[in-house]
């Protein structure tokens, strides 16, 4: 028995064929148990059935280890049972929370002309720019000269707005080029920050350089350590009953796990020009479904969701044996082992002399030849058709000058 040949393109990414030595391991069943024989097969034209497991041909069911919650995958050279019918079906909906935001923004140098707001801020106890955006009335509001709004995703795929708000400080004590600056949710409600001004995550000032780059060890908006400012981030946690966190937190109501998010102000500067927002880009991604699947040359199975995420769902192992020539041949195409085979051992793709697994080809030898020739059948007579149509037109436009001469 030859275990390499000729590897063709085939149109499915499920196609799967062996460049190497190694046989993909089947079973008859889906839920096969340890009492289930195991088969070992090469042909490799697999495609999801009504139930989402990865079927070949032969409607032989492929095995694969597992992921496991920390990403790994349990790969066992002689216990079979580790492995178990591939599924693409029922994964839920994958999502990723925001960890991350890129802000690429103008705040104008100087402020806005005519704006007062800076007195109202700094003699009045508790002002918040927060308040204004819950109820501009609020004898604590303050009015922003600028906001830049950002939506982030959270641990169960929910979207939430935060705003940071930025008001120029013209205290002549403060540093040139310094701004009032408070980061706050909204609506208010998504957050609980112990009793502090409602839906605010954090306040203090953000500097600039005196050639308006972003100057990070002078702000204090994201606290400071050893006369330094943090590096932009803030955390969420969960809180467990409102009003009882100490620090900001989801509400209690949400039912959400912590969010760490770092904020990448790099490009924010201070010019002359007119506030404006260039980009906001946060990563993340709400909920999404299975629109495709792939597999890489290491036996990697994952889903492909709408939303872009990719997630990994089992990894193909290879069965190689010390004689593969004494395998015994049983329908499907497949093989079951015997003494002259010796005892198998499944592995890794590409490792320890297993083959590589390339998506989107077949081994020829493993074709279902019925089903070629049937395709070829099919070509040929829709070519001869196409011939007859165009011999057709064209003795019908010899007629046509006929009758005009």
């Amino acid at each position: 028995m030859c275990i390499r040949d000729r590897i063709q393109s085939a149109s499915s990414p499920t196609d799967l064929g062996i460049s190497g030595d190694g046989f993909f391991v089947v079973s008859d069943k889906s839920n096969a148990t340890a009492a289930d024989a195991r088969k070992f097969t090469r042909s490799g034209s697999f495609s999801v059935d009504p139930d989402g497991f990865l079927v070949n041909d032969a409607h032989l069911y492929l095995q694969g280890w597992p992921v496991q919650k920390d990403g790994t995958f349990d790969a066992n050279p002689s216990d079979l049972t580790k492995m178990a019918a591939i599924n693409v079906k029922d994964l839920g909906s994958a999502v990723a929370p925001t960890q991350n935001v890129v802000i690429n923004a103008n705040v104008q140098k100087g402020g806005v002309p005519g704006s007062v707001g800076d007195a109202t801020y700094a003699a009045t106890a508790g002002a918040s720019m927060a308040d204004y955006a819950k109820d501009p009335t609020l004898a604590t509001a303050t009015k922003p000269d600028f906001t830049m709004e950002m939506n982030v995703i959270d641990s169960a795929g929910g979207s939430h707005k935060i705003v940071m708000a930025l008001l120029k400080n013209s205290s002549p004590t403060a540093p040139a080029n310094t701004w009032h600056a408070e980061i706050y949710a909204v609506p208010d409600t998504d957050i609980d920050n112990g009793g502090g001004a409602p839906g605010q995550l954090m306040s203090g000032d953000i500097t600039f350089t005196t050639d308006g780059k972003f100057d990070q060890d002078a702000s204090t908006l994201f606290g400071v350590t050893a006369g330094k400012g943090n590096a932009p981030n803030f955390k969420l946690a969960a809180s467990t009953a409102t009003g009882t966190a100490a620090a900001p937190s989801w509400a209690a109501s949400l039912g959400i796990a912590d969010s760490d998010i770092n904020l990448d102000l790099g490009t924010l500067t201070s010019y002359p020009q007119v506030s404006s927002v260039k980009s906001i880009n946060p990563d993340g991604a709400a909920p999404g479904n299975v629109v495709g699947v792939q597999v890489d040359e290491n036996g990697i199975v994952s889903a492909v969701f709408d939303n872009s995420q990719i997630r990994k769902i089992a990894q193909i192992g290879l069965a190689t044996f010390p004689n593969p020539d004494g395998l015994q041949a049983v329908s499907g195409n497949a093989y079951r082992p015997t003494i002259a085979s010796g005892e198998f051992a499944v592995k890794q793709p590409n490792v320890g002399g297993a083959g590589q697994i390339a998506s989107s080809t077949l081994e020829a030898s493993t074709v279902d030849l019925s089903s070629e020739f049937t395709g070829l059948i099919s070509t040929q007579k829709a070519y001869s058709a196409a011939s007859k149509i165009i011999t057709t037109a064209n003795d019908m436009l010899d007629e046509l000058i006929n009758i005009k001469r």
